[in-house]
């Protein structure tokens, strides 16, 4: 709609915003009348309208089989548009247009801001399925009546109450009918049974909406004045009311065709199965949370419990494994804590191989510096899990070998998320879709004669094997660096980034 109104009308941002916010609206007129609505907007020139937006019932037949947002007509050729758009008015004048032998009512209605008429809307009725209405068909002709007066006046629709239609009551949902006093002068069988599942025992029909509706929602204290007015009708509001037996979604719509209010439309939905839904599944993220720290405190004790037999142990040998223990646990612990931080088992890598990077260069202080470079971005739990303790072994393997005690020098970490990535070795389970390629490289003493990485019995080489190829479905190698020291690639499966 915006790229129609600039090319062809001279609509400014104000009246294009007003646009947007009928159109927002409008699926509720469309419904009420059991007909399809087209927005024309004349064009800039004046000599044609472009139809800029549309919109089909979800209560009857449509009559337009095609789409007809961008169809340019010239003045002229539909009266109806000319007459509404020229005195301002609702014109339902002339006989049913025939469209692939279906009878079709068309009537305009001028939309109306400031005083000004920006364009027209043509309504659009199947008669082909044309029958004695019922009693909620009268009520549905009249509100659309009513609704339509009020586009035409300008007072409709209200500034400021943006409405988002996937989450707002539709008129399928349940529909009432209010006097100018809030008594309930026609409910859908719909809203008569979200109103007894909230505990009504009786029919709605001569009750006041705005204090039954009170009455049903328990311990409120006193009559609350607010909820009254707002299931009355005096102003356009929603909100939601929990009785003892369920949940529904109230949208109430004044209606002021002439610019006086005659009474109110209110929009129900029965929300309770949604509502417990949402309830269990907080009540299992912060289960899965809990879980997640508790498991994050359970892996840093028995760190703890590591540390302290490595420092009671003689051999330099044991304490050296101890250590390296201590690290593998404390890489675990750092994802589930990270995990215990979030809503879902989604994790933002970054953090976690920072703290990878900080735990593991203490091996080493001050002597070899380590760096990261690009992102891992967002990674799910089982893939940020081995892939914390894989870095972990990487870094510490380097650290260890690529430098004598007391050396200077770097490791580099970098990430990139892309495609497949070519000339890396993979394990049988590896897949090809959205890929996270990871280079470790040190400027230390470099690889061995002879060395295959494939084959090394080295226990941290072997854990790496083992998920990277095994667990993650990845690619691992271990190459010389270009210029000095040892260049270590993954290249691992993941989700595409959203």
């Amino acid at each position: 709609m915006n790229d129609l109104v600039r090319q062809h009308t001279a609509l400014s941002e104000s009246d294009l915003e007003w646009l947007h916010l009928l159109v927002s609206e409008w699926q509720l007129l469309s419904d009420l009348s059991f007909a399809d609505l087209v927005l024309w907007v004349p064009t800039r020139d004046g000599t044609r309208y472009v139809s800029v937006a549309q919109m089909r019932p979800n209560t009857g037949p449509t009559s337009y089989q095609d789409d007809m947002v961008g169809h340019l007509v010239p003045r002229g050729r539909r009266p109806l548009l000319d007459a509404a758009l020229d005195e301002g008015r609702i014109v339902r004048e002339g006989d049913p247009e025939w469209r692939e032998e279906v009878p079709v009512r068309v009537e305009s209605i001028p939309v109306r801001r400031d005083g000004r008429v920006l364009g027209v809307i043509a309504r659009n009725t199947n008669l082909l399925t044309v029958r004695t209405p019922s009693r909620l068909e009268l009520t549905y002709l009249q509100s659309a009546s009513d609704l339509a007066q009020m586009i035409a006046a300008g007072s409709f629709p209200f500034p400021g109450q943006q409405v988002d239609m996937d989450a707002s009551p539709r008129v399928g949902d349940g529909l009432i009918r209010l006097d100018a006093d809030g008594v309930v002068q026609y409910a859908s069988p719909n809203a008569l049974s979200a109103y007894h599942r909230l505990g009504l025992a009786s029919d709605l029909v001569g009750h006041h909406l705005g204090r039954t509706t009170d009455e049903l929602a328990p311990a409120r204290g006193p009559v609350d004045e607010a909820m009254v007015k707002l299931a009355s009708g005096y102003a356009p509001r929603e909100t939601e009311v929990e009785g003892s037996g369920g949940v529904i979604q109230l949208r109430a719509i004044p209606l002021k065709p002439k610019g006086t209010r005659i009474g109110s439309l209110v929009l129900l939905r029965d929300v309770t199965e949604l509502r417990r839904r949402e309830r269990e599944l907080i009540t299992k993220d912060a289960t899965i949370r809990e879980i997640h720290h508790r498991v994050k405190n359970n892996l840093q004790t028995v760190a703890a419990l590591l540390r302290l037999q490595s420092r009671r142990m003689d051999s330099a040998q044991g304490r050296e494994a101890l250590d390296e223990a201590v690290r593998r646990v404390g890489s675990i612990a750092i994802v589930h804590e990270t995990l215990s931080q979030n809503l879902d088992e989604r994790v933002e890598f970054d953090e976690i191989a920072d703290r990878v990077l900080a735990m593991v260069a203490e091996i080493s202080p001050g002597k070899v510096v380590c760096r990261r470079t690009g992102k891992f971005g967002v990674l799910d739990a089982e893939v940020a899990t081995p892939l914390s303790m894989v870095l972990t072994e990487i870094l510490q393997n380097a650290l260890e070998h690529a430098f004598a005690p007391g050396e200077e020098g770097r490791v580099d970490v970098s990430a990139v998320r892309s495609g497949d990535a070519p000339g890396v070795k993979r394990g049988e389970g590896a897949r090809s879709d959205a890929r996270l390629m990871i280079t470790v490289q040190d400027d230390g003493r470099g690889l061995p004669e002879g060395f295959d990485p494939q084959r090394a019995g080295n226990l941290g080489l072997q854990i790496v094997r083992t998920l990277v190829e095994g667990e993650l479905g990845g690619g691992f190698d271990m190459v010389p660096a270009p210029v000095r020291g040892t260049r270590v690639m993954l290249d691992i499966p993941v989700e595409p980034q959203k």
